[in-house]
């Protein structure tokens, strides 16, 4: 009986030729599971063209689903609980949609009755890791087979191989840029962004393309931790991201040229555009600043963190990240109000304005005014039992009682 593999199919280069070496080579049968998770947009291939070309390529089948409610729903909004953004900056574009694909990969190969899934991931990348790791904690009977890995092609080989079996592809040798795309953004690599220090051109980029040089002003409201509504018209989280992605594009914000640390050990340069998401972040933060209490938002900040090295590293389906999960949920409880953002030509985002009907936010303590409830004598005590301990040490083993070095 010939092996039957189920490939998470993309309709890139490295994913419509290991249709055909994976025939050739291994002399399997691979079926083809294309899962959009938003990149169906007005700057992306009809996703029947892709079908064909995988069909083209020697498929035996290819299996469309349509998991962009699945993706914001189940994977952005825990990201947008937990202000998700590796080192700081990437908000885990394509970390988010790896996971999805994983269960539907899986998904698949047992209505297929396949023997093992495959990936087009190289070995040098983080998403081999996700592919890899999320499988195994399905499905860990199903064998995970990557031809990227194994057939030791450049991009440039893999060009030509496609153009040897007739596959049609967008790839060329001058254009050669490895683009994923989802709901929560674009990833763009190699080429000449392979250089850290040359800019990226312009070629590449849809969503951010300046397309209004006039300032955009928009109020984003949050309900739960989860934007739920822009200038008062609600929406489904998938139709407010992509809203977001339009709206803050077109004055061209979103934009992130980074040098990361990929999980396997190397730095990477990496570039990306993703409004949506870096605003949304950034709104849900701020909000967050008005409502948490003070050590629980200290303690969810340093988690952040961890939650976000997790997803990165390909630990979705983790007990960790469960746990950690269950936490960032329930530190939404009173996350809700509204927050005003303020867009500008070229890629500026500033937040002008915040309200909560469960703020912390005291006017009375606050202000300087007339209005003042602080009970300014009460500061005298708590700042000499606050300073005590340091004041003993000083007292007795502070630099100026400090016994000399023996000479």
């Amino acid at each position: 009986m010939t092996k039957r593999v189920v490939l998470a199919y993309s309709g890139g280069l490295d994913t419509s030729v290991a249709v055909r070496w994976m025939i050739e080579e291994w002399g399997v049968e691979v079926a083809c599971v294309l899962v959009n998770v938003g990149q169906d947009g007005d700057s992306s291939e009809n996703l029947a063209d892709i079908k064909r070309r995988a069909m083209a390529a020697g498929a035996i089948d290819c299996v469309l689903v349509d998991a962009r409610d699945e993706m914001a729903e189940e994977f952005c909004a825990p990201a947008i609980f937990a202000n998700a953004r590796y080192e700081g900056k990437y908000p885990l574009v394509s970390a988010l949609s790896r996971p999805v694909i994983v269960r539907h990969l899986v998904d698949q190969a047992r209505k297929f009755d396949a023997q093992a899934v495959a990936h087009g991931c190289t070995g040098k990348g983080n998403d081999q890791v996700r592919f890899e790791v999320g499988t195994h904690a399905l499905a860990p009977d199903l064998e995970v087979l990557a031809p990227a890995r194994n057939w030791g092609m450049t991009r440039a080989d893999s060009v030509d191989y496609a153009e040897k079996w007739d596959i049609p592809i967008k790839a060329t040798k001058e254009k050669i840029y490895s683009i994923d795309e989802n709901l929560w953004g674009r990833a763009i690599e190699c080429g000449a962004m392979e250089d850290p220090w040359v800019a990226p051109p312009d070629e590449p980029y849809t969503l951010t393309r300046v397309t209004n040089l006039e300032p955009v002003e928009m109020t984003v409201s949050f309900r739960g931790g989860l934007p739920v509504a822009v200038d008062g018209r609600e929406s489904s989280l998938g139709d407010l991201i992509q809203e977001l992605n339009s709206r803050a594009g077109a004055t061209g914000f979103g934009r992130l040229d980074m040098v990361e640390n990929r999980r396997v050990g190397i730095k990477s340069r990496e570039v990306y555009e993703c409004p949506a998401a870096l605003a949304i972040i950034a709104a849900h933060a701020d909000l967050e600043d008005l409502v948490l209490e003070r050590d629980l938002h200290h303690e969810k900040a340093r988690l952040e963190s961890r939650w976000s090295e997790l997803v990165y590293d390909g630990m979705w389906f983790s007990p960790l990240k469960e746990a950690l999960d269950a936490f960032m949920a329930d530190t939404q409880r009173h996350v809700t109000g509204d927050v005003r953002v303020r867009f500008e030509a070229p890629g500026l985002m500033r937040i002008v304005g915040r309200r909560s009907p469960v703020a912390l936010y005291d006017y009375g303590l606050a202000t300087y005014d007339a209005a003042d409830t602080f009970r300014h004598a009460d500061s005298e005590g708590f700042v000499k039992i606050y300073g005590l301990g340091v004041k003993t040490w000083a007292a007795r083993q502070g630099a100026k009682n400090a016994t000399p070095p023996a000479s």
